[in-house]
């Protein structure tokens, strides 16, 4: 077993978030995420209580800027069906290595959780490994305690 000195929250920032709440149906989108500054992003998905039918879906979005310039899907990771029947209080993770997007001609991404039939409680956090340490000075400003 290796020994690390840093702490968790020396290595991973919290790069971006699709706050907890009740999600519309629809796409909800996180910020738009610079990946010069990252070497790899992981979405930590959750559910609260689905409303009645509802579905979630999560796929990563690639744009050329942090306006979201010439959005496309990316093909790396997609999300399998989360359903009401078996999907509430779930987690879900979703990898995303910079280092697999090939061609890399897109600098920015962003999760986008998609709520089918009913809004529903849900969430998201992408923690992303910055390419230079300590990874608190890549936090979001919206991260207000690190103890």
């Amino acid at each position: 077993m290796s020994s690390t000195t840093s702490l968790p929250s020396e290595r991973m920032a919290i790069a971006g978030v699709i706050s907890p709440g009740s999600l519309n149906v629809g796409a909800n989108n996180s910020n738009w995420i610079d990946l010069a500054l990252y070497t790899q992003l992981l979405g930590v998905i959750a559910t609260g209580v689905l409303g009645t039918g509802a579905t979630v879906d999560a796929k990563w979005q690639l744009a050329d800027d942090a306006a979201g310039a010439n959005t496309v899907d990316s093909t790396q990771n997609t999300l399998t069906q989360i359903l009401k029947a078996s999907g509430d209080n779930k987690q879900a993770l979703m990898n995303f290595d910079i280092g697999r997007s090939k061609p890399f001609t897109k600098r920015f991404a962003r999760l986008v959780l998609t709520v089918g039939g009913a809004a529903s409680a849900a969430s998201a956090t992408i923690l992303g490994v910055p390419r230079h340490q300590p990874a608190t000075d890549f936090d979001l400003a919206s991260v207000v305690q690190i103890v």
